[in-house]
């Protein structure tokens, strides 16, 4: 026997099933900004780049790019979008965006900032709190990325010289010189105090070969000169020390006219 359940029961059916069709319908409610354009909504992620809201910035250029696909604007939004992804920390995407773009765009009126920004991402000169705590110098970590800065910069300069980025990336791959001059003294140094002389005078060669107007040709010359003497080469050791005294009369590496032991900070342990 099937008992009824009254009309306060049927009430609730009723009502619970309306309250799931209003669930259903409200799911399927496109949301509020997706009839924008696509120039609306690049507008709105130009806010949040400028504002430093990243994350979302990121979310809406996507939607720009897919719906503006093939227009000048959807490129100008890659270029946002490499942007904002390398603010946010999410640097190899960034690289790989820009790379896609110089790709497929290499007539685009924007290529040359394309260049400029894959630089940029590479330019690494933060080291951080740590960094700075103990002493460390951009020049004593590793120099892949600041390669590849430098040859980003290169391709700007070289392909279009009269950019408005070109001037500030000449100045950046100078700063790169010098940084990568300083990692191979930094090295030389290294292997020097270890008393692995040979090695010492190898990187010490090196800096000098490759960056030899960079100011820390000097010290590269000067631990050369040392690395030789260590080993007994002494017309090698008196070539190089000829070579300081002419090019670096008034070296800190040299007093009375003789090379001295560099002294080493009391707050290094190597």
């Amino acid at each position: 026997m099937i008992r009824s359940r009254g009309p306060w029961a049927a009430s609730k059916t009723i009502a619970a099933l309306g309250l799931a069709a209003l669930l259903a319908a409200c799911g399927s409610t496109p949301k509020v900004d997706d009839n924008r354009t696509a120039e609306a909504l690049y507008a709105e992620a130009r806010d949040d780049l400028a504002s430093g809201n990243y994350e979302r910035a990121i979310a809406t250029l996507e939607r720009v790019e897919g719906r503006a696909a093939g227009t000048l604007l959807a490129q100008q939004a890659q270029l946002e979008l490499a942007y904002a992804r390398w603010k946010s920390g999410e640097r190899e995407q960034a690289l790989a965006g820009l790379d896609r773009f110089i790709r497929l765009h290499p007539s685009s009126p924007a290529i040359d900032y394309a260049m400029y920004l894959r630089g940029l991402v590479n330019f690494v000169d933060n080291l951080g709190f740590f960094g700075n705590l103990s002493g460390q110098e951009l020049s004593e970590r590793d120099q892949q990325a600041s390669r590849e800065a430098y040859q980003s910069f290169k391709q700007l300069v070289d392909m279009y010289p009269q950019s408005k980025y070109a001037d500030d990336a000449r100045v950046r791959m100078d700063y790169i010189v010098n940084a990568l001059a300083e990692y191979e003294v930094h090295v030389a140094r290294y292997y020097y105090r270890r008393g692995a002389y040979v090695a010492a005078a190898n990187r010490a060669q090196y800096a000098l070969q490759e960056y030899r107007q960079a100011p820390a040709a000097e010290e590269a010359l000067y631990l050369l000169a040392r690395s030789y003497d260590r080993l007994g080469l002494a017309t090698l050791r008196d070539d190089v020390e000829r070579v300081l005294k002419l090019n670096f009369p008034d070296s800190r590496f040299l007093r009375g006219g003789e090379l001295v032991e560099r002294e080493r900070p009391w707050w290094r342990l190597w």
